[in-house]
Parts: C-alpha cells; sequence; structure tokens
C-alpha cells in the first residue's frame, strides 16, 4: 500500500549506496603550493646533503677537548672539609645540611670558614646530595673553585723573571692527584719554577692534590699541554735540557753534569715509568740509585730526591 511505513523497501535510506562521483579533494590538494624549494644541503638526494652528512660524522668521531678547569669542585665529609680548610685549600663557600648534627669537626669547620671570611649557607639534605653528586657528605661540603692552569711558556717566563736558568718538572702519565699535589709540593720547596701536566690521561689539580701540596699549589704555578712531547721539544728549542728519571737511567743522578743549567725533570708515573716517545725526546736518561730489593719509587718521592739534588748541585 503506497504510504505504508511498515513495508520493506518503501523508504529510501540517506547513506546507503555509492557517494556522488568526484575527486575526493585531490585537484584541489595538487593545485596547493608545496611551499619553497629547500636547500640543497636538506635534499635527501643532493651531493651538497651527503657532503654535510659525511662532515657531521667526521666531527662526531673527533674526540672532545675537554677545557682545564671548567667546573667546580666539591669536597664532602667532615673530615675532608676540615683538612681541606687546614690545609688552606681555596675553598669558595662552605655549605650545611638542616638539621646536622654539630660535634667538634663541625665547629672547627665554622671557625676556621669564619676566619677565612667564608660564607656559611644552610641548604636542605637533598640539595647538598644533589650539589656533591650523591657523595658522602655527612652533612657538610666545601665548594672549590676551578684551577686556573698556566700556560707551559709561563714557567720560563718566571724564571727569567727571577733571574735563574729554568727548573721545570714535567709528569708523564701520573694519574695520582696525591702524587701530583706532592710534586708541587717538592717543586716549591726546592726552588723549581712550576710542574707541566698532559691535558689527558693525567691527574689534576683536584681537592686531594690541592690538600697534598699543603698551600704550596697557591704559590707554585701548575701548567698543561695538549702534547708532553711536543712541549718538551718546544723547552729544547728554548735552551732547556731534558731529563728523565728511569730506573735503568744511562748516568747516576749524583753524576749529572747538567743540574746547573736550563733544565727539565720528566717523572713518569711509578707502575710504567716514561712512556717511549718521551723517554726518546729526552736528552738524557738518569737513574736513582736504590737498594736492589726497592724496584722504583712513586713520582712523589722520586721528584724530590731529583729536585733535592739539583738543588744541591746549584747552592
Amino acid at each position: 500500500m503506497a504510504g505504508n511505513s511498515q513495508r520493506k523497501g518503501a523508504i529510501r535510506k540517506s547513506g546507503k549506496g555509492n557517494p556522488t562521483a568526484g575527486s575526493g579533494g585531490r585537484v584541489r590538494r595538487g593545485l596547493e603550493g608545496k611551499g619553497p624549494t629547500p636547500k640543497a644541503k636538506d635534499r635527501p638526494y643532493h651531493a651538497q646533503y651527503k657532503a654535510a652528512k659525511r662532515a657531521e660524522k667526521s666531527a662526531a668521531k673527533r674526540p672532545q677537548r675537554k677545557k682545564s678547569g671548567s667546573e667546580a669542585e666539591w669536597v664532602a665529609g667532615r673530615n675532608s672539609v676540615v683538612e681541606a680548610l687546614r690545609a688552606g685549600v681555596p675553598v669558595t663557600g662552605l655549605y650545611v645540611a638542616d638539621g646536622v648534627e654539630r660535634d667538634n669537626r663541625t665547629r672547627e669547620a665554622f671557625a676556621l670558614a669564619a676566619d677565612r671570611g667564608l660564607n656559611i649557607q644552610q641548604v636542605a639534605r637533598g640539595e647538598l646530595d644533589r650539589m656533591t653528586g650523591g657523595a658522602v657528605h655527612q652533612g657538610l661540603a666545601a665548594r672549590i673553585p676551578a684551577y686556573e692552569y698556566a700556560h707551559p711558556d709561563d714557567l720560563l717566563d718566571a724564571a727569567a723573571d727571577a733571574g735563574e736558568p729554568p727548573l721545570i718538572v714535567a709528569l708523564d702519565s701520573v694519574t695520582d692527584p696525591r702524587n701530583l699535589g706532592a710534586v708541587v709540593r717538592s717543586a716549591a720547596g726546592f726552588g723549581a719554577h712550576g710542574v707541566v701536566i698532559p691535558e689527558r690521561r693525567s691527574a689534576g689539580m683536584t681537592a686531594s692534590a690541592w690538600k697534598t701540596s699543603a698551600g704550596a699549589a697557591a704559590r707554585t704555578p701548575v701548567a698543561q699541554t695538549v702534547n708532553l712531547v711536543r712541549q718538551l721539544k718546544a723547552y729544547q728549542d728554548a735552551g732547556c735540557m731534558v731529563v728523565g728519571l728511569a730506573a735503568d737511567g744511562d748516568v747516576s743522578l749524583p753524576d749529572l753534569d747538567l743540574a746547573d743549567g736550563p733544565l727539565v725533570v720528566v717523572v713518569g708515573s711509578e707502575g710504567n715509568g716514561l712512556s717511549r716517545l718521551v723517554a726518546e725526546t729526552c736528552d738524557q736518561l738518569v737513574s736513582i740509585p736504590m737498594a736492589s730489593s726497592l724496584e722504583s719509587l712513586n713520582a712523589g718521592v722520586a721528584a724530590s730526591v731529583a729536585l733535592y739534588a739539583i738543588a744541591q748541585a746549584r747552592a
């Protein structure tokens, strides 16, 4: 029956069947602009793009040189802080955690800091954990500024200003900062004009080195060089003789006849001694007489013995 909505198929339902034919927006999108043409270095199939990628890979493989003295250092722990303050380490600030228990060490640290006019700051324990990198600080930490390394040529200038023949100590692969501090202390005690260390694979002037130097690091410059062999050759060109301490040296230390002239003394690590290139660069290898039962001395002791002998020869 016409108009009977109960009969199936009587009503045409919308949305059924095929839609009206059309491009679906393809034509409109095809007519739209695609923006400016990318630069040659941004097009994957262009020669300049490939050249830029090669340059990026080359830069990533190139070792990044860390700038010396770029970051401050922290001394954490009550005993360490007190020892640093006693030794004259250049502390710039003292930090105390909230609610820390006061004992003789904290009171001494406060007194030493007050005598030096240092600022004492109270911070939350979590903040002190973050500042010290999670070290065991016992509620007390001290901040040390980055060490300002000298230039190797500054040591020659210091000798010229003093009217003395240069006496310089160079360290080869000495990685213990306490040995570095001991060498700096001996250099100051026996009239050396400074210490030279490589930038890599060598100890730096950390808090441990400062403490071991017993304040001598404030008077004796420490210089850094990118390449120790190249720097030794530069000292040779400047008129210095370079001698290296080695167990199998050609000359015994008491028989050294170069002590009264411009001299660079190279000290190697206790375990490996001088590296091959450094040993080949030296004008002379010098041995320290020892009992046969003792194979070697650590860098700090060896430097002290050699500098004492040189100071005696120059006296």
